[in-house]
């Protein structure tokens, strides 16, 4: 049954359908059965205002959902999700060496990178064949093979949910940081994100220093950000499984930042585990998949959902997996990483 609200002034006359006891399974790749009280998908920002100004009338909680490939549902949803569809990719301006481009935030972010790559824009390539739309990456400043998005974001634009004010935030201002923002932060479940312009260069400089790249560019034609592109896609095959086939959301926990001091001690014990550097005084990052498969998860099941034989850092839900069950492994690793190193797992993903 729908709840049908239409809308009309001076400039508007269009119609939103808010869908009831909406089914999100399809919608977040853990596949996890979950419903939503009410649910839209506006494609115009103007729905969007709208939707929002309907639902604050109605005192409805508000979830903005975007590719679902960061979130795991543990119950349903008793108020609205809006998934925004906003769309369009263009060049706004370039100068020198730099391209401006904008895209909507309901745009698959896959589809961003292979736009800008067939163009030989560089700059997001190593970001390639990561799931999730153009406006989350912003908010969980997504990142990759020696990349973050906050190297190439100008300017996030949205709105604010209360008051329906919009913003343009530079680059700058978004306090950027380890999988984190200011969108996670300070603004977290208060704004939707409608556009994201990036800079981008034109005369490319592929960075290929991280990870498998180079070994993988072996198999490439060249060293081209083409091939860089081909090259993440084929390693993030080989370590990831496919959400269509197997229910996950890519890396569910956070490498920790640790105080060097602890570092050194179990690097005593582990001398092959991987110390990288940090922004943080005193303190380096280590690999949570490291210590998650030291402590003997990696390939584990427990029920319905287990711990992907490849990559340790996801989790994954079978078939009738609910999300108590994937939050509840994710606890017990919590628990057993702290427990053998006395370090402290964080969750990427954003539980609801």
């Amino acid at each position: 049954m729908a709840r049908r609200a239409t809308f009309n002034d001076d400039i508007l006359n269009f119609k939103i359908v808010f869908q009831s006891k909406f089914r999100l399974k399809e919608y977040n790749t853990f596949g996890i059965e979950a419903t939503a009280r009410y649910f839209a998908a506006p494609s115009l920002v103007e729905e969007a205002v709208e939707v929002v100004a309907e639902a604050n009338r109605l005192a409805l909680p508000l979830f903005v959902l975007g590719g679902g490939s960061n979130v795991l549902f543990t119950k349903d949803f008793e108020g609205l999700v809006i998934k925004p569809m906003f769309s369009g990719i263009e060049a706004i301006a370039q100068y020198a060496d730099k391209v401006c481009v904008a895209a909507g935030a309901g745009e698959a972010w896959d589809d961003l990178v292979a736009w800008c790559v067939e163009r030989n824009w560089g700059g997001l390539e190593n970001l390639s064949h990561i799931p999730g739309t153009v406006g989350a990456a912003p908010v969980q400043n997504i990142g990759a093979y020696g990349v973050e998005a906050k190297d190439t974001i100008s300017v996030v634009e949205g709105f604010f949910l209360d008051t329906l004010e919009r913003f343009s935030i530079s680059g700058a201002d978004c306090a950027f940081g380890y999988r984190t923002s200011l969108f996670k932060t300070e603004l977290k479940k208060r704004v939707m994100i409608t556009r994201v312009l990036f800079s981008l260069s034109t005369v490319p400089q592929p960075n290929t220093d991280y990870g498998r790249i180079e070994q993988e560019l072996q198999n490439q034609p060249d060293r081209s950000i083409q091939s860089v592109r081909q090259a993440v896609i084929a390693i993030r095959n080989q370590k990831l499984p496919d959400p269509k086939k197997l229910g996950n959301a890519g890396s569910f926990f956070k490498n920790p930042y640790v105080d060097d001091f602890l570092v050194q001690k179990i690097k005593s014990l582990y001398p092959d585990i991987p110390v990288y550097g940090s922004d943080l005084v005193g303190c380096s990052k280590l690999p949570a998949a490291f210590l998650i498969d030291k402590c003997g998860w990696k390939g584990r099941s427990v029920g319905r959902v287990g711990v992907h034989s490849e990559q340790p850092l996801v989790l994954v839900a079978y078939e009738g997996a609910e999300g108590t069950h994937v939050l509840e492994l994710s606890k017990q690793i919590q628990n057993s990483v702290r427990e053998k190193f006395g370090v402290i797992l964080e969750p990427e993903v954003d539980v609801l």
